[in-house]
């Protein structure tokens, strides 16, 4: 059985625009000139290329327990940032399908793609 599960980029846009978003834990693992050319305010950008800076903070930053949504550009990345964190004691892992590559052309086409 997969750890994680996938989210649309439907679903995503659904969740942001309700009171359930203040629950979700979001966390962007592309790389800052990635984030600088296009994000999605409230996901804390966790580089995977700076793993070994963030890593062991990871249990004081967020609850296993929490709802977490993980997104890249197009899901690659944040499929194996699931599965690291799964191996943490995540219980609640959800992987954007698309990236936000696909947020942009379904959801938000302000948000630049690259």
């Amino acid at each position: 059985m997969n750890p994680f599960s996938q989210i649309s980029v439907e679903e995503l846009a659904q969740m942001l625009s309700s009171d359930a978003r203040e629950q979700l834990q979001l966390i962007d693992v592309r790389e800052p000139n990635e984030v600088a050319i296009a994000h999605i305010d409230g996901f804390e950008v966790l580089p995977l290329s700076q793993f070994a800076d963030w890593a062991d903070s990871i249990p004081a930053r967020f609850d296993p327990q929490a709802e977490t949504i993980v997104m890249c550009h197009h899901g690659i990345r944040s499929a194996q940032m699931c599965q690291w964190l799964s191996r943490q004691g995540f219980t609640n892992l959800r992987n954007l399908a698309g990236g936000i590559d696909a947020y942009s052309t379904a959801i938000d086409p302000s948000v630049p793609r690259y």
